[in-house]
């Protein structure tokens, strides 16, 4: 999803993304999945294996690497977007500091590991705080939808604002990691019990279902129960919430299926999904030389064209990930050394 999804929206020409067009609508639709799927699975997988840690009575080593691992995500969502052709140059501009999927997702896992840390020792607690924040980062989305920041480093104003290019902010994408980290509380407590997998996937569906279609409902239920006009601003644009029942959905889906796709292409890939990233985002939009499809073929491929070349660019970059990049935990790893190596 997330490689024909940044294709096609790339390189389709302006003039088909007619939104009368159910083929277009429902492509733009199933797109706008990816990326709550990508933030709420990271954070249901990463809280797990904490808490799997601490039940073990040793999660300090855990910690650590989470902590490696979310600041080296941080530093490659940097470099990614570096054109050091410009750089050697003598031309330099504030591209780079625009913060992407990774800075959040890195960032993200920061956050869950600090409430980790203050919560891990009262786990219906760290439940409980997790949904709320959760809640809180969807519901106050409109009060910093078009949020300006003038007065603080570009640094960090990005991880707030859009105004300065930043395609992802820390706020509300963040909630989506907290409801995955919810998620995998319950796991963690209950996947041991009988009927848990067929009363989860109900779950999924049913619950699913409601934030899909009644959860603007909902928030506007809330509004005339307590007059609070921000409940009535979230539920007149209530993307996040629909976009959470999609991924309650979908998680639904392969859950049923897991049995099916433990040892499949799917399992591979999740294997290398870092280095997929990386690879996708070097051949399109051409980091570090500002050479890629972008540069050439930018907003100018019909229906037909943009088609055909997304299915060779997942073909491409798939390709490469599997006989040419090594998987995530290997990535980590080697990075890990590297920086021991330049500290000793």
């Amino acid at each position: 999803m997330m490689l024909q999804g940044h294709f096609i929206d790339t390189l389709l020409d302006p003039i088909y993304r007619d939104t009368s067009q159910q083929v277009y609508k429902l492509w733009s639709y199933f797109r706008g999945i990816t990326a709550p799927t990508f933030f709420t699975i990271s954070g249901l997988v990463f809280a797990y294996l904490l808490l799997r840690a601490y039940a073990k009575g040793d999660d300090l080593p855990r910690i650590k690497k989470g902590l490696f691992r979310g600041s080296l995500l941080i530093v490659i969502g940097y470099s990614l977007r570096v054109n050091l052709v410009s750089w050697f140059q003598g031309y330099f501009d504030t591209y780079f500091l625009v913060i992407d999927v990774l800075q959040c997702i890195g960032l993200s896992l920061i956050f869950l590991i600090g409430l980790h840390m203050l919560l891990k020792k009262h786990s219906y607690v760290f439940s409980i705080v997790l949904f709320i924040i959760g809640c809180l980062c969807f519901i106050t989305e409109p009060l910093y939808r078009n949020l300006i920041i003038t007065n603080i480093p570009l640094f960090f104003a990005n991880y707030m604002t859009t105004v300065n290019g930043s395609v992802f902010t820390i706020l509300p994408w963040f909630g989506y990691a907290a409801f995955g980290a919810f998620l995998s509380t319950i796991f963690f407590r209950h996947a041991h019990r009988n009927l848990f997998k067929v009363f989860t996937i109900i779950t999924f569906f049913v619950i699913g279902y409601f934030l899909i279609y009644h959860s603007s409902w909902f928030l506007k239920e809330l509004y005339y129960l307590t007059d609070i006009e921000l409940l009535f601003l979230s539920a007149d644009y209530n993307y996040l919430f629909t976009r959470l029942g999609n991924v309650l959905v979908l998680f639904g889906v392969f859950y049923s299926f897991e049995h099916f796709l433990k040892q499949s292409l799917i399992a591979r890939i999740g294997e290398k999904t870092l280095s997929i990233y990386v690879i996708h985002f070097i051949i399109l939009f051409g980091s570090f030389t500002g050479v890629g499809l972008k540069r050439f073929y930018n907003a100018s491929l019909n229906p037909t064209e943009a088609i055909i070349g997304a299915l060779m660019f997942i073909v491409v970059v798939s390709l490469i990930s599997f006989y040419y990049a090594r998987t995530n935990h290997f990535v980590y790893n080697l990075a890990r050394k590297l920086v021991e190596r330049f500290k000793k």
